[in-house]
């Protein structure tokens, strides 16, 4: 049976949604995850790993008037930004189950906003394993993610400061969930690997693990933390909390906790446009 023209478009934007939030091969949905047991440290900063997340990052490319170009890094090319000029600039990290549609919500704000964004994929490690279950809400399945993010993190802001539409001065760390996580531990006193300023989103800065736990940013990096007070991936005694007690309040750090309304009990907040604009005005506050 042939099917109509509109048939047809409600079945491909079934398609473009459910690959949305999945990630396509970039989340929990689908990945093939390593075993522990195949796991070692050197998987954690093997180069060719690295080049992986970098080749595979989302990358978003302001324009004017909102409009902003759309590429993964493999894809770009010198002629492809001949005509861009270099932009302030975001390094975002997904969550701990890979990309979904809320990254591309983010990803897209800010690009709007007049920020390039780069985004590397952990997802796209050929050894990787699986660090958290959404459904049953059970994180920490892999205490080795976070060097291995912290890695990703590092090779995105080094490779990034190369590129020339990117202002090397004016670079950000941002991250949701397990990104948040990376975000606050990850440590920039290497020049290469220095930020402005840095954004958690759905991180408390509280953890049974120490590397996990606090804030890593150093005197002139201000850190804006954003959590909700019944966030249910961080109800037990060791995650509870949010990141108030680690930032510094002499540097226009700020801790925004949400303790009323739908808001309180949900892990990601940046679909709402209050604190996307509170983001926005922080980012641009420390633009240098």
């Amino acid at each position: 049976m042939m099917m109509n023209q509109s048939h047809l478009f409600f079945l491909v934007l079934i398609f473009l949604f459910s690959q949305a939030v999945s990630g396509g091969s970039l989340g929990n949905h689908n990945k093939k995850f390593t075993s522990v047991s195949k796991m070692s440290k050197s998987d954690w900063s093997n180069v060719d790993e690295l080049k992986r997340t970098w080749d595979a990052a989302l990358v978003r490319i302001p324009k004017s008037n909102g409009a902003y170009s759309s590429f993964i890094m493999s894809d770009l090319n010198e002629k492809a930004v001949i005509e861009f000029q270099s932009f302030p600039t975001i390094i975002y990290l997904h969550g701990c189950s890979g990309v979904w549609a809320g990254t591309y919500t983010r990803l897209n704000f800010l690009a709007q906003s007049g920020f390039a964004v780069i985004a590397p994929i952990s997802f796209a490690r050929a050894k990787y394993p699986q660090s958290c279950n959404p459904a049953s809400v059970q994180g920490g399945m892999y205490r080795g993610t976070l060097n291995m993010r912290q890695n990703d993190a590092a090779y995105a802001i080094a490779n990034a400061k190369q590129l020339e539409w990117v202002d090397e001065d004016n670079i950000f760390l941002m991250g949701h969930s397990q990104g948040g996580v990376t975000t606050a531990t990850f440590n920039s006193t290497d020049h290469d690997m220095s930020v402005n300023a840095r954004v958690i989103e759905g991180w408390t800065c509280h953890a049974g693990w120490g590397e996990y736990k606090g804030i890593n940013a150093s005197e002139d990096e201000p850190v804006l933390a954003l959590v909700g007070k019944h966030d249910p991936w961080f109800q037990n005694n060791w995650t509870r909390g949010d990141c108030g007690a680690y930032i510094n309040k002499n540097n226009g750090s700020q801790s925004i906790v949400l303790s009323e309304g739908p808001l309180s009990a949900r892990h990601a907040l940046l679909e709402d446009r209050d604190l996307q604009k509170t983001v926005l005005e922080f980012l641009r506050k420390h633009i240098r």
